[in-house]
Formats: C-alpha cells, structure tokens, sequence
C-alpha cells in the first residue's frame, strides 16, 4: 500500500484544498502552511457535498453538509471499492450539474481523491491523460503519484472493476 506516511519524499500539499474544475475541489486533512507548520483541515459550510475518502474524527463537515464516505487504501483495489469510487465520481457530476460546491478529500489530496475527481472528470468529456494532466497541474505534481491510480483511470475503472473481479491484473 502507498501513503504519505510511507514515502517521505512525498511532501504534504501547500493547501488544504485546490479547484480543478469550477465547483469540484480536492484536498486533504492535512496541510502545510506558508510558516512550514503542518495544519489539520477542517471543513465547515464551505461546500455543499463532501466526499471522504478516509474518515478522521472532528474534520468535519459542518451540520448540514451532505458528506459521503468511502474509505479506501491508497493501493490496490476491489472490484467493490472501484465501483464506490465510480459512484462517488458520478455522485459529484450531479451535484456540479445542480450547481453545488464539491469537496473530494482524502489524507494529503494526491491520490484516492485524484481517482475520484479523474473519473469524475472522464465522466464530463476530458480523457484519462487530459483528466491526471489538469488534476497534477491544478492540485500538485505529486497529485495521482499512485502510478497504479493513474493507470486505473487509463484503463477506465469499468474495465479495471471488470479485470480484477476476474483476478487478472487491471494495469500493467
């Protein structure tokens, strides 16, 4: 499995959030500040759908905020973990279509939220590669350095849902 706490040459985002598209937004819980300090996120009312990717206590959201939870690993996944993430993504597409602010974070706001918003973003037009292109130059470089992330969005996650329901390998 690869996290942050395993690489530490992976350095933590310089935001707590960023916009890839107008109305779709990805982060993390934990940031770091301009003082070089690391500063936990907490959402409140700022978005009207919050997607969680991995569930920390008092992170919120705030009361009244729909908030969507499906904890992942940051590594390989099951054919049922692919397809929460296929409804999450499409989950934001309708919330973005009813105007609505979307939050999708995971621990840093690199690579569960990064498969989240990719597939969201096939979902409205744009390629695998054009999708980790804008999420990496609007999130971070380090965005979707889960190369087996990027690699599930190449493939597209239906057919990588299909290849590992089948016990064969969806990216190689």
């Amino acid at each position: 499995m690869r996290t942050r706490g395993n690489q530490p040459d992976v350095p933590a985002p310089g935001n707590p959030w960023s916009e890839i598209v107008p109305g779709l937004w990805m982060g993390g819980h934990e940031f770091r500040s301009g003082a070089g300090a690391l500063e936990s996120v907490v959402v409140h009312d700022e978005f009207d759908l919050v997607q969680s990717l991995l569930r920390l206590p008092g992170y919120g959201p705030g009361p009244g905020v729909t908030h969507q939870v499906w904890p992942i690993p940051d590594g390989p996944l099951d054919g049922t973990q692919l397809a929460g993430v296929m409804r999450l993504a499409q989950a934001a597409c309708t919330a973005l279509d009813s105007g609505g602010r979307v939050l999708v974070r995971c621990y840093s706001g690199y690579n569960r939220s990064g498969l989240v918003v990719g597939h969201a973003l096939m979902l409205r037009g744009y390629r695998a590669d054009e999708a980790i292109r804008l999420i990496r130059d609007r999130r971070s470089p380090w965005a979707l350095h889960n190369e087996l992330f990027a690699d599930y969005l190449r493939a597209g996650l239906a057919t990588a849902r299909l290849l590992e329901e089948l016990g064969e390998p969806a990216a190689e």
